[in-house]
C-alpha cells in the first residue's frame, strides 16, 4: 500500500485546507493511504522516510533548518514529492535548499488573475498523454526555474501586463529528480475551484502518481 503525506498551511488565500482535502480524496481514489498534517513540523518526523509521496501545500511561511534537511534527505533517498502553484512553488522563500528540491520559485504573476494559454510540449509523456493545449484562467506564474527540469508544458507571456517579458516562454509543468526521489510540479491551481478544470486535475493526479515510489 502506497502512503502519502499532505502537509498544508501558510497563506490562506490559496485555500490550503480545502485543497488538501481535494488532493486527499484524489489520492485515496488511486489507492493511497493518506495522512494530513497542518504545519511544517511534520517535515521533521523521521517516519517521512518510509512514505511513497509527500504533497506540500504551504504558500510562503517559513521552514526550520532541521525540517527542510529531513525533507531533503527523505526525497533524496527515494520519497516522491508532488506540488502545485504557490503551495509548492512559492513556499519557504528563504530556503534555497527547498527550492533546489522543487526546481523553481515563483517571482511574479503579472496581471494577477488573467486568461492565458497552456501549451503541452511533451504530448508523448504519460503525464500529458491525451491532453491537448488548453486555455486557462488564473495567475500566470513567472518563475525562476532549474535548467535540469524536464518540462512538459509551457505558457508564453504576451507582454500586456509587463511589456519587457513579451514572448517569454515559461515552464508550467515539469518533472525532475532529486537524488533517488521523483519531483513533480505544476504551476496551475490558485484556488480550490481550479481542481474542477479537467486538465489541471488530471495533470496533477498523474504527476503525483508518477512521483510516488
Amino acid at each position: 500500500m502506497r502512503e502519502a503525506l499532505i502537509v498544508w498551511g501558510g497563506w490562506s488565500g490559496h485555500e490550503p485546507e480545502e485543497c488538501a482535502g481535494i488532493v486527499k480524496e484524489m489520492l485515496e481514489k488511486d489507492g493511497f493511504t493518506v495522512y494530513l498534517e497542518h504545519g511544517t513540523e511534520a517535515f521533521a518526523d523521521p517516519s517521512i522516510h518510509d512514505l511513497s509521496l509527500i504533497v506540500p501545500i504551504i504558500t510562503m511561511s517559513k521552514i526550520e533548518k532541521e525540517e527542510v534537511k529531513n525533507l531533503a534527505d527523505a526525497v533524496e533517498s527515494g520519497v516522491g514529492i508532488a506540488g502545485y502553484h504557490g503551495g509548492a512553488g512559492d513556499a519557504f522563500r528563504e530556503s534555497v535548499e527547498y527550492q533546489f528540491i522543487i526546481g523553481g520559485q515563483w517571482v511574479a504573476h503579472p496581471g494577477k488573475i488573467i486568461d492565458y494559454h497552456v501549451d503541452v510540449t511533451r504530448p508523448d509523456d504519460p503525464v500529458m498523454q491525451g491532453i491537448d493545449s488548453f486555455a486557462y484562467t488564473s495567475e500566470q506564474y513567472y518563475m525562476h526555474v532549474d535548467p535540469s527540469n524536464e518540462v512538459l508544458a509551457t505558457t508564453t507571456f504576451t507582454g500586456e501586463h509587463a511589456f519587457w517579458i513579451e514572448g517569454v516562454v515559461m515552464p508550467v509543468v515539469w518533472k525532475r529528480k532529486y537524488g533517488r526521489g521523483r519531483v513533480f510540479y505544476s504551476s496551475l491551481g490558485h484556488q480550490a475551484k481550479e481542481f474542477a478544470v479537467p486538465e489541471m486535475h488530471e495533470i496533477f493526479r498523474r504527476g503525483a502518481n508518477w512521483a510516488a515510489r
